[in-house]
């Protein structure tokens, strides 16, 4: 399949479809981590008519995640910035593209576009982690979980302060750190999504 990663600099979910055999790309403002000739630079709309089979996109969650919403109403732009940033994401879910998977945290485009079709944790696929990620889909399965990890959404994990906050203290990078997909997600779309899934939807 020719597919499409939209909104990825770290290449993990571009490199795990690629191990598969697929003809992926990843496109992303920023250049791949891992300096790959199969990423594009660049702004990700204009390629949404090229051709895809499939993609997977992270659009930005900087101003849609619900935890920092609450600055909208007390910063100056940033509630417009949450609108350009959901007519960004109706975009990427409205593409010309078969099949479409975009990936966010917790966010508003529940209640601004439409509920997530699936609800997943990074232990639900072998990472001691918690996160909980949202997932829109389109002429897509779920993802099952690959290798599920002891406990549930209140053991604690390795990513997290015995509170239950993100261990990663602020830091000019603190956004890119914690936007990387996990692995064992990268790995697992692959797989699902990667395969003839005409007998699974």
């Amino acid at each position: 399949m020719r597919v499409l990663i939209a909104c990825e600099y770290s290449g993990r979910v571009r490199s795990a479809f690629r191990e598969l055999g697929h003809d992926a790309w990843s496109c992303d403002l920023l250049p791949s981590e891992d300096n790959s000739p199969f990423h594009i630079v660049g702004d990700v709309l204009p390629l949404l008519s090229e051709g895809w089979d499939l993609m997977v996109a992270h659009p930005p969650c900087t101003y849609l995640a619900v935890s920092g919403l609450h600055w909208n109403g007390r910063a100056p732009g940033r509630a417009e910035k949450t609108e350009e940033a959901l007519e960004f994401v109706r975009a990427l879910m409205g593409a010309t593209i078969d099949r479409i998977a975009v990936e966010n945290p917790v966010s508003c485009i529940s209640t601004r576009i439409r509920k997530p079709d699936q609800v997943i944790q990074p232990w639900w696929f072998g990472e001691d982690a918690s996160k909980k990620t949202c997932l829109w889909l389109k002429n897509l399965p779920l993802l099952a979980p690959t290798n599920r990890l002891p406990g549930d959404d209140k053991t604690r994990r390795a990513n997290q302060t015995p509170s239950g906050q993100n261990k990663l203290g602020p830091s000019p990078d603190r956004w890119k750190e914690r936007s990387r997909t996990y692995q064992g997600i990268a790995d697992a779309m692959a797989a699902r999504w990667g395969s003839d899934i005409g007998d699974l939807l």
